[in-house]
């Protein structure tokens, strides 16, 4: 490569890659969960943040063309997202098109899994394009928790990671509504016009009036939201087998990526609940304070003493920063469930004790394989009657969680499922769903069975 492009590249990577106050930006926001996505875009709004969720897997071809295939799926798919949605831009403003007005929102993980290297490839894709080199990437890391404080203003910051947060919960929470309801509707299509009505509603709520960190005003919506949710169940309609999604976190939550699964499985008799988004911050807090409390004993151990205040810091900011997650996600869930028997979340601690004192596997390999193993065990011991593992086509943290799971679930007799995806359409994937909803509705009579006879 020659030197002029390789500098052009290394400092593109360092100066358009970077955290700064997007308060006088536009934000745009790659769909990864939908509800998650609204309201999270609802609430960097009520920053004063102009924030736009994109049109997602409109731009599936674009993201193919300028990737090799061996990439990560979710790469493909966030790629087209943000191509398709400036190419929009482009023939929707004319000459009057301004990149250095929009930021791209992507935000990144470190460890061994390649979405930690996605702003990085999709920059260098952007600058492919002489429009678009203008286009800075910003995101959030959990290396720090997913702290705001390198893209508002300080004094924002912390206020908006606390209702980031509570969207987040709440969004989970609006899933699980919609999967306990959906399958037992009284009429098809009611429970996802309810929602669509009831989202709106907690996104503008949420934008209006969620700065102010009153959560009285969302509580009090959402409550109402599981309350007229039960009554679109038809009770005459008799339980179904119920069936725990695990695996990677984009694929698990993105319904156009995953070819609308969850639809799919209600279509074929099931019920389903997925892992949430939740499930995710709450593990990056968790594992932080892990790393922390190792890092404070080998100081202390060293006798770095004027080293070891500073890391008490921050053990401690991040043990009240996790405690304070875990009494804000048991507040939320705990009003939806006055009204509905939703499925609630999993703590991670639970899913660390399910991993059997590492013998399963260790959280101190990282990724989500851990979160996947820990929860698929805990579905199983929650009366599920089947576990998918739902993933990208050559992702290692899912190949390693199906290691795991598959022996496993079949010495605890639960059936269980790999589903990989890549964009392309499997002629026997709808076999495959209807033959595992056939286990797991003759995994519910055994259940049932041996319930009776006891």
């Amino acid at each position: 490569m020659p030197g002029g492009q390789n500098r052009f590249l290394s400092e593109s990577l360092e100066t358009r890659i970077r955290q700064f106050d997007i308060s006088q930006k536009t934000l745009l926001i790659p769909v990864m969960a939908p509800f998650t996505g609204r309201l999270i875009t609802a609430s960097f709004r009520a920053f004063g943040v102009d924030a736009v969720l994109m049109e997602t897997y409109k731009g599936l071809s674009l993201g193919k063309e300028f990737t090799s295939g061996k990439e990560c799926f979710p790469c493909q798919v966030t790629l087209g997202d943000i191509l398709h949605h400036l190419k929009m831009e482009k023939e929707r403003l004319g000459a009057s098109f301004t990149p250095e007005r929009y930021v791209y929102f992507l935000p990144e993980a470190d460890g061994p899994c390649r979405f930690g290297m996605y702003n990085k490839m999709h920059r260098l894709v952007l600058d492919q394009f002489e429009e678009y080199k203008e286009i800075s990437i910003t995101y959030l890391s959990s290396q720090n928790s997913y702290a705001a404080t390198g893209i508002l203003p300080n004094k924002q910051a912390r206020r908006f990671r606390r209702l980031a947060y509570a969207a987040t919960i709440i969004a989970d929470v609006l899933d699980r509504i919609v999967w306990r309801v959906r399958p037992y509707e009284r009429r098809a299509g009611m429970m996802d016009a309810f929602m669509e009505k009831a989202l709106a509603a907690m996104a503008s709520l949420v934008e209006a009036s969620g700065a102010d960190l009153n959560f009285t005003k969302l509580y009090a919506l959402l409550e109402d939201v599981a309350s007229n949710a039960r009554s679109i169940i038809d009770d005459r309609k008799p339980r179904r087998p119920r069936i725990g999604i695990v695996g990677e976190i984009y694929l698990r939550s993105h319904p156009e990526s995953n070819q609308d699964i969850i639809r799919l499985l209600e279509q074929f008799g099931g019920e389903v609940v997925t892992a949430s988004i939740g499930e995710w911050i709450n593990f990056i807090s968790y594992d932080r304070a892990r790393k922390l409390r190792r890092k404070w004993r080998t100081t202390l151990k060293n006798g770095d003493y004027g080293f070891l205040g500073d890391v008490s810091r921050q053990w401690i900011a991040q043990e009240i920063e996790k405690r304070y997650q875990a009494w804000r996600q048991e507040q939320i869930y705990h009003i939806a469930l006055r009204r509905l028997d939703i499925q609630p979340d999993h703590s991670i601690a639970s899913i660390e004790r399910k991993l059997d004192n590492d013998r399963h596997f260790s959280f101190d390999v990282g990724t989500e394989a851990g979160l996947s193993i820990g929860g698929a065990i805990a579905y199983a011991s929650e009366d599920c009657d089947g576990i998918i593992n739902v993933f990208p086509f050559t992702c290692m943290p899912a190949a390693i969680s199906s290691a795991v799971l598959k022996p496993l679930m079949n010495r605890m007799k639960i059936p269980y499922l790999d589903a990989p995806y890549d964009g392309t359409t499997q002629p026997n994937r709808e076999a495959a769903l209807r033959t595992f909803l056939y286990q797991t509705k003759q995994h519910l009579e055994q259940r049932r069975n041996g319930k009776a006879a006891k």
